[in-house]
């Protein structure tokens, strides 16, 4: 088998034996892809012959081709997972890639807006929207319990205890975790139940919880989630909010008023505690924009003192 073979059995592998997210595994394809092309240019297709001057050599065209080191270092991920897997089989002499450093990727702070321009857009969508329910109901989830986009599209509603104010999410890696939601979000669920029996929907079992308006299509996209908040927030004078700045809001906003950290990483199913600790430079800066416009002896503006 050449190495080509070996690449589409690996991502075959990635999303049956090691239960990783449709997500990941395109990304593995797109990296291994554009590593197979670089091994046909330099005339290598025996998984014998990588090594690690091989992979390395990958990796400075990659950074020739102007690819940021955050992408760099993904791809990098990708090739480990790819050479383990080879060595696993027994297909290479070792794994080349053990010890193989990429550049340092940048340490990128979320973004996460005002708790005031949260109310504004939930509010904008009761006065605007055509599907005020849905869409309120939807904001209020990704903020409300902190849900990925594609964690709150594939809400079934066995996954919903409306009563105990609970959800069974099932995260990245199928890792499944619990979320909660408060006292508005119970309110809304109940509605938009009610709504969709009468319209005929199902509302119990493996049902998607947020269902298209088209038929056909067996629950709500993606896209149409991010399109939606994107929209909104640009009625109420918001650029670049996307869902997952509701995601990061929730986490930054639980921080601020004294949530423990090991919570926060449970509540947004963080394998890592260092991911997590990613909002703490969140608050930081805050703190430090809110003093410099706020303290009469910052400096901000010339001396207000």
């Amino acid at each position: 088998m050449n190495i080509s073979s070996y690449i589409d059995e690996f991502i075959l592998y990635t999303g049956s034996a090691k239960g990783r997210s449709k997500n990941t595994t395109a990304n593995y394809a797109v990296d291994l892809a554009q590593f197979s092309d670089y091994l046909e240019s330099a005339g290598i297709s025996s998984p014998g012959e990588l090594d690690r001057a091989c992979l390395r050599g990958f990796l400075r065209e990659l950074s020739g081709y102007g690819f940021s080191r955050r992408s760099i270092a993904r791809k990098l991920s990708s090739l480990r997972g790819f050479t383990k897997y080879l060595a696993s089989m027994e297909v290479t002499d070792g794994d080349p890639g053990v010890g193989l450093r990429g550049p340092k990727a940048e340490q990128s702070i979320p973004r996460a807006i005002a708790y005031e321009d949260i109310v504004k857009m939930m509010e904008e969508t009761c006065r605007t929207s055509k599907k005020s329910d849905r869409d309120r109901l939807i904001l209020e989830l990704l903020y409300g319990a902190g849900l990925r986009v594609n964690e709150l599209v594939s809400l079934r509603w066995e996954d919903v205890d409306i009563e105990e104010r609970e959800l069974r999410v099932m995260g990245k890696g199928s890792k499944e975790r619990r979320a909660y939601f408060g006292k508005p979000v119970q309110g809304l669920l109940r509605k938009w139940r009610d709504n969709a029996m009468t319209k005929g929907h199902a509302v119990e079992g493996d049902a998607y919880v947020f269902y298209p308006e088209k038929t056909g299509a067996p629950r709500l996209t993606e896209r149409t989630v991010h399109r939606m908040v994107v929209a909104v927030s640009r009625r109420v004078a918001l650029n670049g909010v996307t869902p997952h700045t509701m995601r990061h809001s929730f986490a930054t906003h639980m921080l601020e008023r004294g949530a423990p950290l090991r919570v926060i990483q449970e509540l947004l199913g963080h394998e890592s505690l260092a991911t997590t600790q990613r909002y703490l430079k969140v608050t930081v800066e805050q703190m430090k924009k809110s003093y410099l416009e706020t303290h009469p002896r910052s400096g901000f503006g010339g001396d207000r003192g």
